[in-house]
């Protein structure tokens, strides 16, 4: 039995990596399969993936069960990546060209979008002192989807706040909720 003086000490970094190193495969292996076809999705039609995820993920939670073969786990790795698109349209904008950009080329965008968010979390978890790891999976699903709602509101008011962060800040935060609750399952955390 684990107790509180022999508990492995968290290393956040490696875990974070290992789960980052899985999204990362997974979607360079869809970028072969399928090249480039999500560079022609806009903002709003990214944040409804990403919410349908989100959705799904939390009426398995509420219902325990589910009928369709992937699970909550393969549901936060899609949040990830469809996290990482909206990142990198916001950078690069929509194309209605399929295959603007090499394998190789989209794994160097994905990556940068990934520091850039891995760097935000080191920061937040300075400051939070790791907090997440005491939270439930089913509140982070229901951050991710207020967040959701958020992104949603900005982007029916095209854009515009008053004080909002914009939606740059919410994709990464959702990002690293995904990420943490991935972590979490692989932890053997309670749903």
């Amino acid at each position: 039995m684990i107790t509180a003086q022999n508990a492995p000490i968290p290393n956040t970094p490696a875990q974070y990596a290992e789960i980052i190193n899985q999204c990362r495969s997974l979607f360079l292996k869809k970028t072969t399969d399928y090249g480039t076809s999500w560079r022609i999705m806009r903002l709003p039609s990214i944040t409804d993936q990403i919410f349908i995820k989100a959705k799904r993920i939390r009426s398995i939670q509420d219902k325990g069960t589910q009928l369709v073969a992937d699970g909550i786990h393969e549901e936060f790795i899609a949040i990830v990546n469809y996290c990482i698109i909206a990142l990198m349209q916001l950078e690069l904008g929509t194309s209605d060209i399929q295959d603007d950009l090499a394998t190789e080329q989209v794994a160097l965008h994905y990556d940068s979008q990934v520091q850039i968010t891995q760097e935000l979390l080191f920061r937040k978890n300075h400051d939070y002192g790791e907090a997440w790891r005491d939270m439930r999976i089913s509140s982070m699903t229901d951050i991710i989807l207020m967040k959701l709602l958020r992104i949603k509101q900005i982007e029916n008011n095209e854009g515009f706040t008053q004080v909002s962060e914009g939606v740059e800040g919410s994709y990464r935060d959702m990002l690293n909720y995904a990420v943490f609750c991935l972590i979490l399952m692989g932890e053997n955390k309670a749903l």
